[in-house]
């Protein structure tokens, strides 16, 4: 424990001159400690240890007190990197990964159509806090898009998950403004898979994760030989997108199709039953939430609200997530080259 306490205060050092409030600080440093100590405990290292102990860890502490599991997510997703062990940021995300989603649609369901409504929708059913395991989002999701569409039915319900239940990281105004200035969609497309690309191939060769999974040449080559990946490909009045797998290497890896779809599936609220094969009773229409990511972005682009359709998921079976958005006519006007159809005389 004392090479850990060393490390820790260097850490500690790390995150004040990145001018992170002293309280925060504090609360990322008791998080990593309490992990450290449940090792120790069961004779592992933070450095190396059994895949699930993050995931065990967390849905006890998260019993317990929910800030405390908090502060330990966001501690761990810096002290990973910190120390290097880029490969337990799968786990984390595992954990963390929108984890706010079915809280969010529990308010919007309130906001849209009523408190009665949501109360009877979420009737004895308990939303999983960060930190819980992920294997019970899954059964939450079934139950709740079931209500959902039997009370409000399929049209109601999908428009409550178009506009995404997670939000976007970041902000995409550089984009907007790279597309304004190039005048060109296609340009711009091409532009930001080309960038994707040359990403890809930094972590490769530095040696860093992305999207929490490392990559090799054969991740490079992948994404290489999929040009809809990213920010998409313009077809006729729409921009096809697929999503980078979840787990890209172990996707490929993998010759167990079922697996595939896990790997390839960002969305802890259904992987798991991707997992166990009892996604089929989930509602395919969860997917449109997935959608609702891309439609964000080109709302923000376009500046004006943009309809996106799944095509294929792995939810539905496919070994692609793939969406296509719409392009609202005046953008193809005034940013693409395609002449719109003539009008028979």
């Amino acid at each position: 424990m004392k090479q850990d306490n060393s490390q820790l205060e260097e850490f500690r050092t790390f995150l004040l001159e990145k001018e992170l409030p002293e309280e925060k600080v504090a609360s990322y440093l008791k998080g990593v400690r309490g992990f450290i100590q449940f090792l120790e405990d069961k004779n592992e290292s933070i450095f190396s240890f059994t895949s699930g102990k993050l995931i065990e860890y967390a849905d006890q502490l998260v019993s317990r007190d929910k800030e405390a599991a908090v502060s330990l997510v966001l501690g761990l997703w810096n002290y990973f990197p910190y120390i290097g062990k880029y490969q337990y940021l799968e786990e984390l995300i595992d954990i963390a990964e929108s984890a706010s989603a079915m809280g969010n649609l529990y308010k919007r369901i309130a906001d849209w159509h009523g408190e009665e409504i949501r109360d009877e929708i979420f009737k004895d059913i308990a939303i999983p806090p960060l930190g819980a395991r992920p294997e019970k989002k899954p059964p939450v999701t079934r139950e709740v898009m079931k209500r959902l569409e039997e009370k409000l039915g399929e049209e109601k319900t999908v428009e409550l998950l178009r506009p995404c239940l997670h939000g976007r990281p970041g902000d995409d105004s550089k984009d907007k403004e790279t597309f304004l200035e190039l005048k060109d969609l296609d340009t711009f497309l091409t532009k930001k898979y080309q960038v994707l690309v040359k990403q890809v191939e930094k972590h490769r060769d530095e040696g860093t994760a992305m999207f929490a999974q490392l990559v090799d040449d054969e991740v490079v080559d992948y994404v290489k030989k999929v040009p809809t990946m990213g920010t998409g490909v313009r077809e006729g009045n729409k921009i096809i997108v697929s999503k980078i797998p979840y787990q890209m290497k172990r996707l490929l890896n993998t010759k167990d199709e079922q697996m595939k779809r896990y790997y390839l599936c960002y969305c802890p609220w259904i992987r798991g039953a991707i997992k166990d094969g009892t996604e089929k009773e989930i509602s395919s229409n969860f997917c449109y939430c997935s959608g609702g990511f891309f439609k964000l972005y080109w709302d923000k682009i376009f500046d004006q609200s943009v309809e996106v359709e799944p095509l294929k998921t792995a939810l539905w079976g496919d070994l692609v997530c793939k969406f296509a958005i719409e392009i609202p006519e005046e953008i193809m006007k005034e940013y693409t080259q395609e002449q719109p159809p003539k009008k028979e005389l």
